[in-house]
Order: structure tokens, then C-alpha cells, then sequence
């Protein structure tokens, strides 16, 4: 048998060196959560404002969250015990399923253990290579590599062009239409309304990724995603709901499909019953109380107005995730150290992630920002784009 010109540890060997000699090499960070401080990270004994979170409601460190756990795991234990079609699926995951379906008026949920599983496992469950699939340019990676893996046709519009959106839909008569609802790297919302009239009048079903809108949403005079705009929303607890998890939401008849023949639900392990009751404590929260979201409104408006007042140009966007575009790689790079030195961890982000030409600082804001917080980072972001 010919033995392979490469070996895989030479493969990896050359593949690490031309992503570092890129500048775009991805390496972890251990952090921890300073003692105390809600939007304090330690990193190498040092403290950094945290700038950097989903966790648009500080939920994650919430009390009400923390007891849910500890009540959670004295209720069913830490863990599942096997797939939810054998002994995986108990009355905590049932009760989230129908907060879920209360919350958004859809007939049924199926719960995942992370966004990407959900993503990914509904679009190579739901089509096949004899499906055509039309969406946004922007959408998430999970549902690009589930739509490659599903062998779907996919036609792809310019960014929230409702325009090219009904073109290619008319054209090709797909089955779905996907988009997002915040987008995570632009952090600007998708026409949902005209999406979902362009997919009605062409009998195809609005697929909605609302991992970074359910919670937030609404927002600044923009409404919250649910049924009456979409046929499937997922829903991911790890952002404003400050927990783990995901929800696939919709028809009976599509939930009890992907019962049946998602592979990445029938052959994994159940999200874990205590996190599933803590993701119903975040649920009732959100859906049940708007302060939080009032008080992101006022955090998000603080921050604009600070940069604006420093020039410090951003992209527009209503939402907690303020992008502020650099361009070029090396530049980010160099600006995220000196943030980092000054005491702010911020989210760099180069492509693949973002398109080329558009490395950018994210800049996510949450209701435990003070107007210092604010006012430090704003005068700190004038200093290294001057610099």
C-alpha cells in the first residue's frame, strides 16, 4: 500500500505555521471571573474590564441563576445519563420545552446542548441534495457546515438585501430561507417581516437564528422573533440567558421529524436536567420582566454617545454587539494588545470569521457596564486608533 506524502503531524506542523505567519493562528486564553465584579476577568493576575461577553443581561452571574443551579442539580443531579430517547429526556427538559413554546408561540421545542449542535443538526436533518436553500451571506458557520454536509444547493444574497433575497427565492423556489436575527459580527437585525413575506408568498419556510436576539429583543423600537414571523427559531441560552444550551422551535410535525432523525440528538448525551432548570429560571426571567432589557437600552445608548463624542466611528448598530472596523489584520492586532495592557478585553475578530478587509474589534455591552466602564473603554479606544 503507497504510504501518504504526508504524515497528519506534518500536516498539522504546516498548517499551524502558514495560519501564525497570517496573523490569524486562534489560541485560548484562561480567564477567570474576578471575585465580586460582574465585568472584571483576571488574566495572568491581572484584571481586564470585560468587554468581550455574550452575556448581554449578566444572567450568568446573577443570584437568581446561581440558586437555580445548586436547586437543579439537588433536584435531578449534574447529569443526564444518556440520550433523550433513552433514559436522557426528564420533567426539567419538558417544562423548558414549553416555557420556550409559551414564550414564542410555536407548537414545539427540541432541546441541544450548544447553538452550533442545534444549527447544524436542523439543517442536515431537515434537507437533503434535493433541496435549495436560499440565505443571508452572513449566517452563522453552524449553519453553513450543516447545510454542506446536508448537500442542499445554496444560494446566498448580499446582506439583509430583501431585494436579492426575493430575486434568487423567485427564481430557484427553495424550501427555507435562513437568516438571523441579530447578526453576531455586524451586530444589526434582519428584515424578518420581509423575509417572511417573500417566503410565504413562494411556500418556502423563514429560518431564524435568534441566538443573539432572544432576551434582547425588543430593543430600541425593534421587535422580538417568534412564531408569528418565522416557521423554525433557535434559540441558544448562552447569551442573553446567561446559561448552556439550545432550542430548536416549531411545528409539531418538524419537531417530532427531528426527533426521529436528527443524529446529533438521538446519539448524544441530554443537556443536563439542572441546566435545563436553570435555563427555565432564565426564561421566566426574561420573558416576565423587562427591566433588564430597559436598562441594556440605556447602556448601549451611553456607549454610542461616548464614542461619538470622542470620534470614534462605529457601525450603527442598535444592539449590544458594537463592531468598530479596522481593516487590517496586523493593525487589530496591535490594538487589541495595547487594550489589553490598558485593562479591556475586547473581541478581535479576523477572517475567516468576518470578510476580508473588515478585522474588527466586537465590542459587547451588558446591563453591568457603568457609565465609568463606558467612559474608561471610550477614552482607552481613542488613544490606540490615534496611536
Amino acid at each position: 500500500m503507497t504510504r501518504p506524502q504526508q504524515t497528519l503531524a506534518q500536516k498539522i506542523e504546516q498548517k499551524m505555521q502558514r495560519a501564525a505567519q497570517s496573523g490569524l493562528l486562534r489560541r485560548r486564553q484562561q480567564l477567570a471571573q474576578s471575585p465580586g465584579c460582574a465585568n472584571r476577568l483576571m488574566h495572568q493576575g491581572s484584571i481586564k474590564h470585560n468587554f468581550a461577553s455574550n452575556d448581554y443581561l449578566g444572567l450568568s452571574q446573577s443570584g437568581e441563576l446561581i440558586e437555580a443551579l445548586a436547586e437543579g442539580a439537588k433536584r435531578y443531579g449534574v447529569g443526564s445519563g444518556a440520550s433523550p430517547l433513552v433514559t436522557g429526556y426528564s420533567e426539567a427538559h419538558a417544562k423548558l420545552e414549553q416555557a420556550l413554546c409559551d414564550a414564542t408561540g410555536h407548537e414545539a421545542a427540541l432541546l441541544f446542548s450548544s447553538g452550533f449542535s442545534a444549527n447544524s443538526a436542523l439543517m442536515k436533518t431537515l434537507l437533503d441534495k434535493e433541496s435549495v436553500v436560499v440565505a443571508d451571506k452572513l449566517i452563522h458557520a453552524s449553519l453553513i457546515d450543516g447545510l454542506r454536509e446536508s448537500g442542499a444547493l445554496l444560494k446566498r444574497f448580499v446582506h439583509n438585501d430583501i431585494a436579492g433575497a426575493k430575486r434568487l427565492t423567485e427564481k430557484h423556489q427553495p424550501q427555507a430561507i435562513v437568516t438571523e436575527s441579530i447578526f453576531s459580527m455586524d451586530g444589526d437585525l434582519a428584515p424578518i417581516d420581509e423575509l417572511y413575506g417573500v417566503s410565504k408568498d413562494n411556500g418556502a419556510w423563514l429560518v431564524v437564528d435568534d441566538a443573539h436576539g432572544f432576551g434582547v429583543l425588543p430593543l430600541g423600537g425593534h421587535k422580538r422573533c417568534d412564531a408569528s414571523c418565522c416557521d423554525i427559531q433557535i434559540v441558544t441560552f448562552g447569551k442573553a440567558l446567561g446559561c448552556q444550551g439550545a432550542a430548536i422551535l416549531g411545528s409539531r410535525a418538524c419537531i417530532d421529524f427531528l426527533v426521529a432523525h436528527a443524529r446529533d440528538y438521538i446519539y448524544s448525551t441530554a443537556l443536563s436536567p439542572a441546566s435545563a432548570y436553570v435555563a427555565l429560571k432564565a426564561v421566566n426571567l426574561v420573558t416576565r420582566d423587562g427591566q433588564r432589557r430597559d436598562k441594556l437600552a440605556q447602556v448601549i445608548l451611553a456607549f454610542q454617545q461616548a464614542a461619538k463624542a470622542r470620534g470614534i466611528e462605529l457601525l450603527g448598530s442598535q444592539t449590544p454587539i458594537q463592531p468598530l472596523v479596522v481593516g487590517d489584520i496586523d493593525k487589530l492586532a496591535k490594538i487589541d494588545l495595547a487594550l489589553k495592557a490598558a485593562g479591556f478585553w475586547v473581541g478581535a475578530i479576523r477572517p475567516p470569521t468576518v470578510p476580508q478587509g473588515s478585522a474588527r474589534l466586537r465590542l459587547t455591552l451588558n446591563v453591568n457596564h457603568t457609565q465609568a466602564d463606558i467612559d474608561a473603554l471610550a477614552e482607552q479606544l481613542q488613544r490606540v486608533l490615534q496611536g
